[in-house]
């Protein structure tokens, strides 16, 4: 009894600590339910605009990682088939390229992932001995698509997969004449943060990223566990059912 009565003292006199100083204990609501994430559309066009100057990478290329370091974005260009991607050796560049198109697009990668749905294979990749794989989903101004012909892993594969490296795709390529850069270095574009470029808006959110062009209604979002397609407005949206993720 004679150690009980301090250890009670001390307890009150940290409770009248609490009372004077004004602090609060939050005590969580067992029967309180978080709000559904937004669709992907309703996100980007209500997640105020993050600043984009940090996000800088090649030239006027935004680019960025996941705070998971699951997924690798870059809001960018393409002429042709051939995208400006700061994280991998292209050929945007090519003197033989600058005669087409350069059009907006925002290009993701990501290390674990689902398959594609059977529906949204756009490419027999026929003749080229390479498969139709996910883990990339690409947006241009009218279009969202998900998986590309591609043999072996993803550059994110290579960088964040079980087996992989921080350097990536690029760190045993060279960085080439775009400048790339390891995808190590690139920027966390932390849960809430928006981005936009030339029309397009990449955000991340609800364990993932959602890429679209609100004027146009097409947008995608991507994660390790599951993908959704926004088509154009009038069109209904695709949402593949949750698979196993893949990863090398």
């Amino acid at each position: 009894m004679a150690v009980a009565r301090p250890l009670r003292a001390a307890g009150g006199a940290a409770l009248a600590a609490l009372l004077l100083t004004g602090c609060s204990v939050t005590v969580k609501d067992p029967g309180y339910t978080p709000p559904a994430p937004l669709p992907p559309l309703e996100q980007l066009k209500q997640a105020p605009l993050t600043d984009a100057a940090a996000f800088a990478a090649a030239g006027d290329v935004l680019a960025f990682v996941t705070a998971d370091r699951n997924i690798v974005c870059a809001l960018t260009s393409a002429r042709g088939p051939h995208l400006d991607l700061p994280y991998e050796p292209n050929n945007f560049s090519d003197p033989g390229n600058r005669k087409l198109d350069t059009v907006p697009v925002a290009h993701c990668e990501l290390a674990v992932y689902p398959e594609p749905n059977e529906a949204d294979i756009t490419d027999t990749c026929s003749g080229t001995g390479l498969g139709y794989l996910g883990g990339s989903a690409l947006l241009t101004p009218g279009k969202a698509t998900y998986g590309e012909c591609r043999s072996g892993v993803s550059a994110m594969e290579a960088a964040y997969g079980p087996r992989g490296s921080v350097r990536g795709g690029t760190g045993s390529q060279g960085k080439g004449p775009q400048g790339n850069k390891d995808i190590a270095e690139l920027r966390v574009l932390a849960d809430g943060g928006n981005l936009e470029r030339n029309g397009l808006r990449c955000s991340a959110y609800n364990g993932g990223v959602a890429c679209g062009n609100i004027s146009g209604g097409v947008a995608f979002f991507i994660s390790r566990d599951h993908y959704e397609l926004v088509p154009p407005e009038g069109k209904n949206t695709v949402a593949a059912p949750s698979k196993a993720p893949k990863s090398p």
